[in-house]
């Protein structure tokens, strides 16, 4: 089993960003309550009150336990393999990336509500999740309840096509939008800094 010791040395950034999420959740959720409601992302409110921390800090809170929880299993399961392929320095400048472009999809859908409020790592790890499956294409994904291994290219379609689908829905509490942007925000990020990683990734998966 890994120690701390050799996490940090051969994941920094993924295990400075688990302990981050992690601490300021528990933190919040805990002991100091204000702290969620002086960091949610307010789309509308944005740019009216130079609302413009709530972009980095809103991702690193979360609505409950579970929340937390299902974030940080996803989190562990892709970004410490994704931090040694990639190197720390890109994978810091993925996770970056995928948290603004995601904040970026909820504040141009939202911008004109007053009411709307998002929090949540959930666009960032989607970036890292998909980046991931640009790096190891022929991986398989264990999605529960679904007893058998989805193929990662097959889990990507799947769930592009699903989320553009519930946010052009709009129900429910669950901030689809910065999903499907922190996703393609992913994807975008191994284009640009990568390419060849990508059209690695293509051969593999056509065969």
């Amino acid at each position: 089993m890994p120690t701390l010791q050799s996490l940090l040395a051969d994941n920094p950034a993924a295990t400075l960003l688990l302990a981050l999420n992690i601490g300021f959740s528990l933190l919040a959720l805990y002991a100091v309550p204000s702290i969620i409601e002086r960091n949610l992302l307010r789309p509308y409110w944005l740019v009216r009150r130079h609302q413009w921390h709530t972009l980095v800090t809103s991702g690193f809170l979360h609505a409950d336990v579970a929340h937390l929880l299902f974030n940080m299993f996803t989190l562990w399961a892709f970004a410490f393999k994704l931090e040694q392929a990639m190197g720390t320095p890109q994978f810091v400048a993925l996770y970056a990336f995928g948290l603004l472009m995601s904040d970026l999809g909820t504040v141009l859908k939202h911008r004109h509500d007053p009411a709307y409020q998002s929090l949540g790592a959930s666009g960032a790890i989607l970036a890292v999740l998909f980046a991931s499956i640009l790096y190891f294409p022929t991986a398989s994904l264990y999605i529960m309840p679904i007893p058998v291994p989805i193929p990662a290219p097959l889990f990507a379609v799947s769930y592009l096509v699903y989320t553009w689908y519930a946010a052009r829905q709009g129900e429910g509490r669950i901030n689809h939008d910065a999903h499907l942007s922190g996703a393609v925000a992913g994807v975008v990020f191994v284009l640009l800094a990568d390419p060849g990683r990508a059209v690695d990734a293509w051969r593999q998966v056509m065969g």
